[in-house]
């Protein structure tokens, strides 16, 4: 009788050490516990790049679902998103909210590359995640110089240079007048058309011009462009510009070749307000899953999405690429969280982060994400499409790496 109280004692002492151990082995940040991750985001709910707000939305109801069926190893995720009007001083302020007082254990999905920028340097020396942010600036692949930030999309610069490879080799004698938002995001595509066309740059451009985001239309900016003589346009703009420009194009009769940054391409924000008919023919790069691309409409994966957008955000625009953007990079978001486990600290989620290879659902085939502790640019593929006046007609190979 001893022997075998002794021995359910000496079960119960080994049970509980095997349970401590366990506890043990959990490792948080402020931020994280057994039962919560708390995430933080900032998106432009309100002001000239609205449309994107549709992203927040899309993340926030992703983790919803996430949360109702169980979460992430248990535990529940908490989206903390602000609106900055996309205003950098406004996101400075967001930010520090979330960091400071909120406590989040990491930001993600902020979105464009002024507001990033603004926050940057401070993001690194607070040793905070910057996680997945939605921009394709290409200085968010620096983990030398920068290892807290990280990217999402293929960066500005790559996808200029399909735009820049392409003219070169179906019309190498043009005219070309570009136009661009004045800051870091109209630069940083810049910079990719100009290394892309080499020293052909110098004769081929004709007109540079450039709009501020504070600027009602750019209407003066299409005149100008078109009586420059130009019969290639680059189309560097945010979605509330992009539309205006097709807009003012087909107004004034201007019919260049028409190349359209990735940012600026959906169906919904972009291509219907334009009014459809105006951007039969322009050319754009695409990564994800357009949902206005019929051959997608009788796939798993479209299905999957089409009954997330139906239950979670009912009444959206299903024609707006910004949601598929959303809901994919969530996706990202949660595997990251999967595989930190119940080590839920800054500098595992980074470690994480820098050490995923995933395909997901909404990406084009051929395109995956892949990242490495010197790689910080996930998604590095996209392919060319053509405006046909109702949905983007997928041309050509994948590009990228």
């Amino acid at each position: 009788m001893k022997r075998k109280f002794l021995a359910v004692v000496l079960a119960g002492l080994s049970a509980a050490l095997v349970s401590g151990g366990a506890l043990a082995q959990k490792r948080y940040d402020s931020g994280a516990n057994d039962k919560e991750i708390k995430l933080g985001n900032v998106n432009p709910y309100s002001g000239p790049a609205s449309a994107y707000g549709a992203i927040g939305k899309s993340m926030d109801a992703y983790f919803k679902k996430i949360n109702a069926e169980g979460g992430i190893n248990g535990r529940q995720i908490k989206f903390i998103s602000l609106d900055d009007g996309y205003n950098p001083a406004r996101t400075v302020e967001q930010i520090r909210k979330l960091v400071e007082e909120e406590e989040v254990l990491a930001t993600v999905g902020v979105l464009g590359t002024p507001p990033n920028s603004a926050i940057h340097k401070y993001m690194n020396q607070k040793k905070m995640p910057q996680l997945f942010v939605a921009t394709g600036a290409t200085k968010w692949g620096d983990p030398k110089n920068f290892p807290w930030t990280m990217g999402w999309q293929p960066n500005y610069q790559g996808e200029s240079k399909i735009y820049a490879q392409h003219l070169l080799e179906t019309k190498p004698n043009a005219k070309i007048g570009i136009l661009y938002q004045n800051d870091d995001y109209g630069k940083d595509y810049l910079k990719g058309f100009l290394d892309g066309l080499g020293d052909k740059a110098k004769t081929m451009i004709v007109k540079q011009l450039t709009y501020e985001v504070t600027d009602p239309t750019i209407d003066s900016q299409m005149v100008e462009l078109k009586a420059s003589g130009a019969d290639v346009f680059f189309n560097i703009t945010t979605p509330k510009f992009a539309a205006q420009a097709i807009k003012k194009a087909a107004e004034i009769g201007w019919k260049p070749q028409h190349y359209l940054n990735n940012v600026s391409n959906s169906v919904g924000a972009v291509m219907v307000p334009a009014g459809a008919e105006n951007g039969v023919g322009i050319l754009s790069v695409f990564y994800l899953k357009d949902p206005t691309d019929s051959q997608w409409a009788n796939t798993p994966e479209f299905k999957e999405w089409l009954t997330f957008m139906q239950k979670h955000m009912p009444g959206s625009d299903l024609k707006d690429l910004n949601y598929v953007f959303g809901y994919t990079m969530a996706q990202g978001v949660v595997q990251v969280l999967k595989q930190a486990g119940d080590n839920l600290t800054r500098e595992n989620v980074m470690r994480q982060a820098a050490n995923i290879e995933m395909n997901l659902p909404m990406l084009l085939p051929g395109v995956n994400v892949k990242t490495t502790p010197d790689d910080f640019y996930p998604i590095e593929r996209g392919q060319l499409a053509r405006w046909d006046g109702k949905t983007w007609v997928l041309q050509g190979k994948v590009f990228g790496r």
